[in-house]
This record gives C-alpha cells, sequence and structure tokens, in this order.
C-alpha cells in the first residue's frame, strides 16, 4: 500500500552541496536536517534546491560543502505561519543519498514524476514576447490522509493544454525541479528577497476518470 503511493512523487536531483546541514526538526527522536544543493542547467545556470536529510542516513555533522551529492526521494510542502499568513514551503525529502565522483559529475540529473489532482483553476498568460504560460497547483497524495501541493509551470502547448483543466483533473507530469528569486514587498518602501520553488513540467498528460 505504502510503496503504491510513494510511486505518484519521485525525484532524483544531484549537484554541488553549497550549504551546511542545518536542523529542521525531530519526529519519534529521528531527527531531521536541511541542506542546499546547486543543480547545474543546460544554460550553465543553477537551480539552489533544499534537501530535506534524516541524521539516520547520513553523518550530518560533517561538512559535504564541494562535494556531489545525489538524493532520491520526494518533493514535499508544508505550511509555515508566518505574518498572519500561511506560506507554502517546499524541499526534496530524501529517501536515498550517495556521493557522486569523476564522470558521474556531469551527469547532474533533475529529474521529476508527479502524479495528482489540480486545486486551482490554472493561471493562463503570455509573456511580453508571446511565450506562453500556465500555472498549476497539483496536489499529491501521501500516506494517511496527507498531500503535498506542488506548484507546476507549464510553457507553450503544455500551457494551452493546462489551461483547459478543472479543479480536481487527475494528472501526470514529468519535469525538472526549478528555484526562482523573487522580491516580496514587506512594508511601504521595503522588499525582501526570496526564492520560490517549482516544477517546469516537460511533459503532460490527463488521467481519464472511470465513470
Amino acid at each position: 500500500m505504502l510503496d503504491k503511493v510513494f510511486t505518484n512523487n519521485q525525484v532524483t536531483i544531484a549537484g554541488e552541496v553549497v550549504s551546511e546541514f542545518v536542523f529542521s526538526h525531530e519526529v519519534y527522536g529521528e531527527h531531521f536536517f536541511m541542506v542546499n544543493i546547486a543543480v547545474c542547467r543546460l544554460s550553465n545556470s543553477f537551480d539552489v534546491i533544499p534537501v530535506m536529510v534524516s541524521e539516520r542516513l547520513m553523518d550530518v555533522k560533517n561538512d559535504y560543502r564541494g562535494c556531489t551529492m545525489q538524493a532520491i526521494g520526494q518533493f514535499r510542502s508544508y505550511n509555515r505561519h508566518e505574518e498572519n499568513k500561511n506560506r507554502l514551503v517546499l524541499s526534496v525529502f530524501a529517501r536515498e543519498v550517495s556521493f557522486l565522483e569523476g564522470e558521474e559529475d556531469d551527469q547532474n540529473p533533475n529529474h521529476i514524476f508527479l502524479d495528482g489532482y489540480v486545486c486551482k483553476h490554472p493561471v493562463y498568460r503570455k509573456t511580453p514576447l508571446g511565450r506562453e504560460i500556465a500555472d498549476v497547483l497539483l496536489a499529491v497524495n501521501r500516506p494517511y490522509g496527507k498531500s503535498d501541493y506542488i506548484p507546476c509551470i507549464c510553457w507553450g502547448r503544455n500551457a494551452r493544454f493546462a489551461d483547459q483543466f478543472q479543479v480536481g483533473t487527475h494528472i501526470q507530469l514529468w519535469g525538472r525541479i526549478q528555484s526562482r528569486e523573487y522580491q516580496k514587498k514587506v512594508e511601504d518602501d521595503k522588499y525582501e528577497k526570496r526564492v520560490a520553488y517549482e516544477v517546469s513540467v516537460s511533459k503532460l498528460e490527463c488521467i481519464e476518470t472511470e465513470k
């Protein structure tokens, strides 16, 4: 049962460790830590992606900065309450971690597969240069009645296709996790730099519901 649920949210990423491990939380005596990995894009820029790792998977007291780490797991979300509102926080939850050496360093995978349900009507728009974009918020089920809410961004034909989706539409998608910096207005004349995480969709399918 649990293995079946885990297949609807699969992530493999690898990149350079660019931070130390920072304590996140404890569950039933198991401690979890956050670490950032810089995953290379084809354009030679980087996505800096937070990864949550259990102390039972590796020695989190070591400083691994500069090493190439691979994490296999799931893309998860939770709501953090701040400034009188909830903020969606996303990270890769690692089930397996390993370190790559030699030629493997050049591979730096960034793959994600999600199987879930549209939980807000997609937002379709065009850039000033005419590029089509659609934002989709996907609810992906987890065991014990929980769900992860994953922001996804579609382009071109996929954007037009996504614009047809209704709330509750069952879809599967493939893509990569990307990070994006933006300015958040916190006061009348004060802005704060923040980072958003989303899935850039490369392939998209609508799953027919049996009647």
